[in-house]
């Protein structure tokens, strides 16, 4: 890598300036002989806040000393729970609070609203989905597919780059959306592509699925927490979304959970009804009808997950005080660091020995940056974990890269691209 220093010094710099660097303070990081490792694998597994371990060791002495009463004198009584989580969760979102609640993982989550809003009715009755979708995804809408007695090829559409091309522009997507027309029942996709990276422009989608009679539905797994989200101004449906990501939860941490206030304050709404559901008011008398909560909490099946919940309150508190505007501003300038730096490693070699595959323009990605590596990919990503990067590797031959602004420095970024070249 040419000029090394100077790049370096450009990074110390950015650094020296970046308004969240002591935040990097307040998360673990995995370390080797005594040094911490590069982690560039935010969008797979957030680091540990050290607040964590306060907020779950709290749970534990309320149990101890409360036993079940903890349901209701614990210091974050459990029958609560969830609402203690809404507020955060709502701004994080761009949502009202009667418009979120935490609850189960992801996966279970859409299934449950998919059974609320994927419908089919006469020839209304297709799926849109992009491609590569999360395999999850893919599963979750061609078993709605097959529960609803259809084959999925037949009904699960999938949109394509086109041809040379690594993403989906908006207006192939709108067009597809208008030409399906009545035949469409819902939009199904992913807001940020964990394959490229890109950040689809949601806000057109909904818009187009509703013209056509369609509903709008997200999955948010590498959006929230990453990219600024209106949800509720956008008019979407519903949306899912992880904890463990960029939200710094945990492994298998709790699931988000979006209903639009046009759906949530309908009791009439088919959906799977379970006891956390109901009305709080009435839950303990144990009624035969079931009667939903106010908004999405009347989704809820069973009781909140406290030890799971518990650093999702932690990270949260985090998001709250740092704010995504400030999260955005730094995490375009560490990603444009990062791209105009791999851009320079590839004018030096004289050809492409890689290609950035996820979008150019800044606001139409998140913190990820795909790099698409032809011919010895696998080994170059090897290479890379040994000399202390933690980063991602999705076949065929993607290294995807998260430098993430809570915590990422911009020599971190730095770092990484000499060590490639070195590769």
């Amino acid at each position: 890598m040419k000029d090394e220093e100077k790049w370096l010094e450009k990074a110390q710099s950015l650094d020296a300036a970046d308004p969240l660097r002591e935040w990097r303070d307040q998360f673990y990081f995995p370390q080797k002989d005594g040094e911490d490792l590069i982690y560039l694998c935010g969008n797979s597994l957030g680091l540990q806040p050290k607040s964590v371990e306060k907020f779950v060791q709290q749970e534990l002495e309320d149990w101890k000393k409360h036993g079940v009463e903890g349901h209701f004198e614990g210091k974050n009584a459990w029958y609560y729970y969830h609402h203690f989580l809404e507020e955060a969760a709502a701004r994080l979102v761009g949502a009202d609070k009667k418009e979120v609640v935490v609850m189960n993982s992801l996966t279970v989550n859409l299934h449950l609203l998919m059974i609320s809003f994927y419908r089919p009715e006469g020839q209304r009755k297709k799926i849109l989905i992009e491609s590569p979708a999360f395999p999850s995804d893919q599963y979750a809408v061609d078993s709605h597919a097959k529960l609803h007695g259809f084959y999925a090829d037949d009904v699960v559409v999938e949109m394509f780059p086109r041809e040379g091309e690594e993403t989906i522009r908006t207006e192939d997507i709108l067009q597809q959306i208008t030409d399906l027309g009545d035949e469409l029942a819902l939009v199904m996709i992913g807001g940020v592509n964990y394959y490229t990276g890109q950040f689809f422009e949601l806000e057109k989608i909904t818009a187009a699925a509703h013209a056509v009679g369609a509903f709008a539905g997200f999955d948010l797994a590498h959006a929230a927490g990453n990219v600024p989200l209106e949800l509720h101004d956008w008019g979407v449906d519903f949306a899912v979304w992880c904890s463990y990501k960029y939200l710094n939860s945990g492994p298998g941490g709790t699931s988000g959970a979006f209903v639009h206030e046009r759906h949530g304050n309908n009791p009439d709404l088919v959906r799977l009804a379970g006891w956390w559901g109901n009305d709080e008011k009435t839950r303990f008398q144990m009624p035969r009808k079931f009667i939903p909560q106010e908004g999405a909490a009347g989704w809820q099946i069973s009781n909140a997950q406290v030890f799971s919940m518990a650093p999702h309150m932690a990270s949260l508190e985090i998001f709250d005080e740092v704010g995504m505007p400030a999260l955005r501003a730094k995490s375009l300038k560490l990603t444009g660091f990062l791209e105009e730096m791999l851009d320079a490693v590839n004018a030096e070699a004289g050809n492409q020995r890689f290609k950035i595959i996820t979008p150019r323009d800044s606001h139409h990605r998140g913190c990820q940056l795909s790099i698409l590596v032809d011919g010895g990919g696998k080994q170059v990503f090897e290479a890379l974990t040994a000399d202390g990067i933690v980063a991602d590797w999705r076949e065929p031959n993607v290294i995807r890269l998260a430098p993430v602004p809570l915590y990422n420095k911009f020599e971190e970024a730095f770092r990484f691209v000499r060590i490639l070249s070195e590769c």
